[in-house]
């Protein structure tokens, strides 16, 4: 062996020696939590990653995924469930109309009738409401959404007690109180009756207002009812053949659409089934507008009502059941407002990739 070799011989074996000496990096660990119902938490083991990598790639991965992930609360009012995102920093949504109709699906997402977003308020109101149906269309507002949106905000600020909030949306100023037994008051404003700010191409039968008219659909002649309680709503207690109405007896899938897309109503319309079961106490089902069949409205109780007294079938104050549970709904004859209390509450917190 020559000296060189012998000398290069020896360096390699000292590195070798160096490194075998120098202890391996402990493996890199990343804590998962998942963040359960608030009364029903869960324990999640922490996940050992022990792939070493650059801390250039570290933190590129790391601000990939805070870019990517969406944290959010999901609540429900009467089994009317959103995805509630606190999006107070900007007055822009954080998610696209496209990625909030994935969320809401319920095999490949979240699972939700809608995306409300709590974001600044604008012209004097505390905050503003936004809102993306499940398949991505964007409604004026929603009468369940407004009281889980008081019961975020209540969270998101660390709020006990009693509060009201004003709340600008899509169909003005609305005010929702929230009261000490833990339900949501809501001040949910005047209902708008005239045929075309509805909007409905039905001609007006009653004044301004479209009441008991008939409409031509699925081969039946539905007499009809609209309010608009800034989103439109069209109210029916049965055809002109059928003079009782059981709701539990309709295939909504079938029939809910076609009241949805019909031509009479130029920016589509919720549709609310109603069966009078005193002057005081009314049930119905309901086919929302972008969202298809769902357990609770809270705009559709108050058009019920409304149109239950224009109708002469109830009273101003009754108590509506829907599949998902009863709402108590007030049309003040002092204000001339409607006034909508029920419940509220969270589900559980998450963080969703879009």
């Amino acid at each position: 062996m020559s000296s060189a070799t012998a000398a290069a011989t020896a360096t390699i074996a000292a590195a070798a020696a160096k490194l075998a000496a120098t202890p391996a990096p402990a493996p890199s660990r990343r804590r998962l939590t998942l963040r359960g119902n608030p009364t029903a938490r869960r324990c999640v083991a922490a996940m050992a990653v022990s792939t070493p990598r650059s801390a250039a790639a570290a933190a590129f991965l790391e601000r990939r995924e805070s870019e990517r992930a969406l944290h959010f609360v999901k609540y429900q009012g009467l089994g009317n469930d959103f995805i509630m995102v606190d999006n107070r920093d900007s007055a822009v949504p954080k998610v696209t109309p496209e990625e909030a109709a994935k969320l809401c699906d319920r095999n490949f997402g979240v699972g939700a009738d809608g995306v409300i977003f709590v974001m600044p308020g604008v012209n004097g109101a505390d905050y503003t409401m936004r809102i993306f149906n499940s398949d991505g269309s964007e409604p004026e507002m929603c009468g369940n959404g407004v009281r889980c949106f008081a019961r975020f905000i209540a969270e998101l600020e660390n709020l006990q007690g009693t509060h009201s909030f004003k709340i600008h949306t899509g169909a003005g100023l609305i005010i929702p109180e929230i009261q000490n037994d833990g339900k949501v008051k809501v001040d949910m404003g005047q209902p708008i009756l005239s045929g075309p700010d509805i909007p409905t191409k039905l001609p007006s039968t009653k004044n301004e207002a479209v009441v008991q008219a008939d409409l031509a659909v699925d081969g039946s002649t539905w007499q009809v009812t609209c309010v608009s309680m800034g989103n439109p709503h069209c109210v029916t207690f049965g055809t002109k053949e059928l003079k009782v109405l059981h709701v539990d007896d309709l295939k909504l899938s079938d029939i809910g659409p076609k009241f949805e897309h019909h031509e009479m109503f130029p920016a589509r319309t919720n549709t609310e089934f109603v069966e009078v079961l005193s002057r005081s106490h009314l049930k119905m089902r309901v086919w929302e507008r972008g969202a298809g069949a769902t357990l609770a409205c809270g705009t559709g109780a108050c058009a019920v009502v409304v149109a239950a007294v224009l109708e002469g079938r109830a009273e101003r104050k009754c108590v509506v059941d829907l599949p998902g549970g009863p709402l108590e709904i007030e049309w003040r004859e002092d204000d001339n407002h409607i006034y909508m209390t029920g419940p509220a509450e969270a589900v559980f917190y998450g963080s969703a990739v879009h």
